[in-house]
């Protein structure tokens, strides 16, 4: 689909209604308390609708109806085939709502519509398909065994899961988890995060419509303390999948551990390097890939290339196609397709990503921010122990080390408490091998930016990750448990068990 023009946008803006209540047992109801929060749109700073602002009583209420179809089985033992149809209805009605979906995640988020049509909703949709698709293709598996005897090696839904997303891709990271949970035969209590409620409302009130049962997907929109605690906390949840910061992720853990144990599977955040040695081919493409990992939506993004670590006999012409290539990632508007940056998600957001900058003390470019807008900024840092680059910043600000040596670039991008991502430019192959296996990171690109596609696993090492990964066949494990059946066919008397 081809892009819309800005007017056409703001049309579309204007004419849209919001979905204001929580998602629960089928339909839209206020929060039982009555509170509502305002939904803001980053880019004005305008109100775009007051939304249900749960609490803990409509937590023990959504995982009661959540309970209740897992039981009865009108999703869980559903024939593989009809859940399949299901969602692939599904995908089919986001694609038909493509662009209303697209307006509403820019509005709601800051993202740049741009981002939004050509990124973020395909691959929603995509991924929903993917997993649809998968459904009645995994098999289960039989053992070796003796001739007496059958070992059936089984699959099953592991119950309630609870889903807890981030801000900074909200359709999209809703999708990496509903798509396997809901495949695999779970129901789900999803809280969608506080900022960026709109769009996860949308996509129940569509999974409704494509014929999944009441109960089996059900959103919360409000606070951490008052839903994502609870869901952490429940002993009637299974398990609960959360992505986010390293610092709430623990907390998780920790309230598995003073309530059922649930299982628990974290995506947290990342200091991800970009090693770029001094064969590197092509510092006019490897500049490119830079770029479009350091400031992609807004940088925003928990894989986001926020270290540079430059050999030193490259760096001055590297940042010289850095500075060219960071010109066409103009800040505007988030409603104009022809914007790159848009707005930070949240004023609060906003300063923290402002405090960071404010300790720097030398741009190569960038720097500027204004009413919640962050230019595409690049910081020369003279120490691997600075925060700059230590801390995730989750703004458009790459940080650029220096280094004289292919051992030195590697020990100093392993020299963080993340492992989320890396990449490695080099002409050499030997050494693109050797180094990919000796960055301590989920998923390591060699002379390219990226995260793999939807048939990879993505997760992290270290404060990154634990328990599981998004995407591929791999995200079903964190949604099934395995079961072992062992069937005795012996007929001998003297065998047998009372």
């Amino acid at each position: 689909m081809s892009l819309a023009t800005k007017d056409e946008y703001k049309a579309i803006a204007a004419d849209m209604d919001f979905p204001v209540g929580a998602f629960i047992d089928g339909g839209y109801r206020p929060a039982i308390s009555g509170k509502t929060f305002a939904s803001v749109n980053p880019a004005t700073g305008a109100e775009l609708a007051q939304v249900a602002s749960c609490g803990a009583e409509d937590v023990d209420f959504a995982v009661a109806k959540a309970r209740e179809a897992f039981d009865d089985g009108r999703w869980s033992r559903l024939h593989p085939s009809e859940r399949k149809d299901v969602l692939i209805r599904l995908a089919k009605l986001m694609t038909r709502n493509a662009r209303e979906l697209a307006v509403m995640e820019s509005l709601d988020s800051g993202k740049t519509i741009f981002d939004c049509e050509t990124v973020d909703v395909p691959e929603t949709i995509h991924c929903i398909k993917w997993h649809a698709e998968l459904i009645d293709k995994i098999y289960d598996q039989v053992s070796p065994a003796s001739d007496d005897h059958i070992a059936m090696i089984v699959r099953e839904p592991i119950g309630v899961v609870g889903l807890v997303l981030p801000w900074n891709f909200p359709l999209l990271m809703m999708a990496w988890k509903i798509a396997p949970a809901l495949a695999a035969g779970c129901s789900v209590v999803l809280k969608p995060a506080e900022e960026t409620s709109l769009t996860a409302l949308r996509l129940a009130e569509l999974a409704a419509e494509a014929g999944l049962p009441r109960g089996v997907l059900n959103v919360l929109p409000g606070g951490g303390a008052e839903v994502g605690e609870p869901i952490g906390r429940h002993m009637d949840i299974d398990m609960v999948s959360f992505t986010g910061s390293t610092v709430t992720g623990k907390r998780f853990l920790g309230y598995s551990g003073e309530s059922n144990v649930k299982e628990v599977v974290l995506e947290m955040g990342g200091k991800n390097p970009a090693i770029v040695m001094d064969d590197a081919e092509n510092l006019d493409r490897v500049a490119a890939h830079i770029v479009q990992g350091a400031f992609w939506n807004m940088g925003e993004n928990c894989s986001a290339t926020s270290r540079l670590i430059v050999h030193k006999d490259v760096k001055a012409e590297l940042l010289k196609r850095i500075a060219h290539h960071a010109k066409a990632w103009n800040v505007g508007d988030p409603l104009d397709p022809a914007t790159r940056i848009g707005a930070l998600v949240s004023r609060a957001h906003y300063d923290k990503v402002c405090g960071y900058l404010e300790q720097a003390e030398s741009f190569v470019i960038g720097g500027a921010a204004k009413d919640g807008f962050v230019e595409a900024t690049v910081i020369d840092v003279s120490s691997n122990d600075d925060a700059l680059a230590r801390e995730e910043i989750f703004g458009p600000v790459l940080s650029v080390l220096t280094v004289g040596s292919f051992d030195e670039a590697i020990e100093m991008a392993n020299d963080t408490d993340y492992g989320l991502a890396a990449s490695l430019f080099t002409a050499n192959a030997k050494r693109a091998i050797r180094g990919a296996r000796m960055l301590r990171a989920g998923t390591v690109t060699v002379n390219s930016f990226g995260e793999g596609d939807i048939t990879t696993p993505f997760g992290g090492y270290k404060q990154s990750g634990f328990g599981g990964r998004d995407n591929s066949v791999h995200a079903h494990d964190q949604y099934t448990q395995l079961k072992t059946i062992w069937i005795d066919l012996s007929d001998d008397a003297d065998e047998a068990v009372d």
